[in-house]
């Protein structure tokens, strides 16, 4: 049998994860596993629970859709959890005969033979997590009608493993809704109303039995309407992220093929005080309890009190549950910029000890708002504090976001041994009313009255260190003075003792003497680092912002790190396995 190389592993896991579409739904992946014997591991077989086929045309070659069949391995131990094991994948497919015509993708499913109605995919090594296991693309076989349907079962067999099995249902036809783009306003000013229509179509060849609008919309923005036939969830505060709000609305009717519809009251749309850089995302899909489930992604939802939310129909063109024929169509998004301003204020700290002892201080900065600053596309940290280490001292522990930089900002290739300046960079977000808390831990190597530093919170490029938002720079530096003229030789410090904690936590005025940070030598700006001491209400995540283009699929973004971290341990087993077998 021919193994699959790393590149096939990979695609495969990416693949299956973009074919199913929304793979937040718990229904796509499968049924759960049964407990499992301690020496008799479980594997669970998923998918999506019913795709859509576009009819066989009059004219021309049918087009195809992809149905990703994934693979479960439920242990949580990336390092032994793993099954080192030959396995086979068996396909019933005499339930969709004649109504569609199946083969495999050759480049994610090498090891794939369709013999009749039955197909069979040999592989090695399971990995734990969720992973693409083979990829079946399906077209309505000639001949075939619309509302034709049938079923797919998949059966995995494998020495020491039992597999639980999976089926997916083929239909010819069905709805095909589509969003219609909005002419938003995208230049807005704080506390600015407008209309938002949601307008969409089925350009399927079926109705659909209700739908599910989904709206979704950053901190910036308010949809004040709360509909009772929709429920509302709002981010935690004080957790990392762009602070979404998420509405799921079913609607109910009958959405005949041909036809185009529209808000019967359309909804409005508010650029809040806090309000910068925003998006708004908005969804049509057919509804059911499955695409709810779906959509929640696990969190707590509340409904709304309000009217009822209902869609009329603009132009004409028994409803059937079915599967959208083209779920890619499905959602439209919009950017906004808002003329508004956020104050970022740096805080430094006093603190004191004697000559050899170890110093606590406590710096960074916080937002005073109005608004909150998110780089929701890009993904670019927001901004960077840059932190001048006193005379006098070194630095001994510092948040693990910190980077060590040369006295000019430039790079600096030493990460261990005491430097005299560091840059900590933000992660994408930094809210209103929150900021950027940085604990280090100072030695004091000799003891000089009224040392200082800097603490500047700026841009993330040291050669351009305005924060193009921010209008007050007088407050973007504080200063972290060390034995300070109050506190004598440090001597009679209250607690600076080795070890101890000499930190105010109170912002300090500078001093005559000090330097003007913007007047240094220009360099580099220090390199992004995630993670670190950071307080929760840094409103960061550190992860990456929406893509420019293109439609952005609405599942909770720990999805997307489940998957990519899959990728990464399919791809480090793959690399065992092919040294394995070579």
């Amino acid at each position: 049998m021919t193994h699959c190389s790393p590149r096939t592993v990979l695609h495969r896991a990416a693949g299956s994860l973009a074919a199913a579409g929304l793979l937040a739904a718990a229904s796509l992946a499968g049924a759960a596993a049964p407990a499992q014997a301690a020496d008799t591991p479980v594997f669970t077989l998923g998918g999506p629970a019913e795709t859509a086929l576009h009819p066989y045309p009059e004219s021309g070659k049918p087009k195809s859709s992809t149905v990703g069949i994934t693979l479960n391995n439920p242990s949580e131990d990336e390092e032994n959890g793993g099954f080192g094991g030959d396995f086979t994948l068996t396909f019933d497919l005499s339930g969709v005969a004649g109504v569609a015509d199946v083969k495999f993708d050759g480049e994610s499913s090498p090891d794939c033979k369709i013999t009749g109605t039955k197909a069979v995919c040999e592989d090695w090594g399971i990995w734990p997590g969720l992973q693409g296991a083979a990829d079946l693309l399906v077209t309505a076989a000639d001949g075939s009608e619309n509302g034709d349907t049938g079923t797919i079962t998949v059966t995995g067999e494998a020495d020491g493993a039992t597999f639980t099995p999976f089926t997916t249902r083929l239909t010819v036809g069905g709805p095909d809704l589509v969003m219609e783009r909005l002419p938003f306003k995208t230049e807005l000013t704080p506390g600015e109303k407008q209309q938002a229509p949601i307008t969409f179509a089925n350009r399927g060849t079926r109705d659909a039995d209700g739908v599910l609008l989904t709206l979704r919309y950053s901190r910036g923005l308010d949809i004040p309407q709360r509909y009772s036939n929709c429920e509302y969830t709002v981010d935690d505060p004080d957790q990392p992220g762009f602070g979404w709000t998420t509405a799921l609305c079913s609607v109910e009717g009958a959405f005949e093929a041909g036809a185009t519809y529209t808000l019967a009251t359309p909804l409005t749309l508010e650029a809040t005080e806090r309000a910068y850089y925003d998006t708004f995302l908005y969804r049509i899909q057919e509804d059911s309890d499955a695409q709810r489930t779906a959509q929640r992604a696990g969190a707590p939802f509340e409904r709304g009190t309000g009217g009822v939310l209902k869609a009329v129909p603009v132009k004409k063109g028994a409803a059937v549950s079915s599967a959208d024929l083209d779920p890619y169509d499905n959602q439209q998004e919009a950017d906004f910029r808002t003329k508004n301003t956020a104050d970022f204020v740096a805080y430094g700290d006093d603190v004191a000890g004697p000559e050899g002892s170890t110093v606590k201080a406590d710096i960074g900065f916080r937002n005073e708002g109005p608004a909150w600053i998110g780089h929701i596309r890009s993904g670019e940290d927001v901004a960077t504090v840059d932190f001048t280490v006193p005379q006098g001292a070194s630095v001994t522990s510092k948040p693990e976001r910190c980077r060590a930089v040369k006295a000019d900002g430039s790079y600096r290739e030493d990460q261990k041994s005491p430097a005299p300046r560091y840059v900590c960079n933000t992660s994408m977000t930094v809210r209103d009313g929150a900021g950027l808390d940085l604990p280090f831990e100072l030695r004091v190597d000799k003891a000089m009255v009224g040392a200082s530093g800097a603490v500047t919170v700026r841009n993330t490029w040291l050669q351009n260190p305005k924060l193009p938002f921010d209008p007050k720079p007088g407050n973007n530096t504080a200063y972290l003075i060390l034995n300070g003229e109050g506190d004598g030789d440090g001597s009679d410090s209250g607690g600076a003792t080795e070890g101890g904690d000499g930190g105010s936590g109170e912002p300090s005025t500078p001093p005559t003497s000090a330097p003007d940070p913007e007047e240094s030598e220009s360099g580099t700006s220090g390199s992004t680092t995630s993670g670190g001491s950071s307080a929760g209400t840094a409103g960061g995540s550190g992860g990456g912002g929406l893509a420019s283009t293109g439609s952005i699929a609405l599942i909770a973004s720990g999805t997307a790190a489940a998957a990519l971290a899959a990728g990464l341990v399919l791809f480090t087993a793959a690399r065992r396995r092919a040294a394995r077998h070579s």
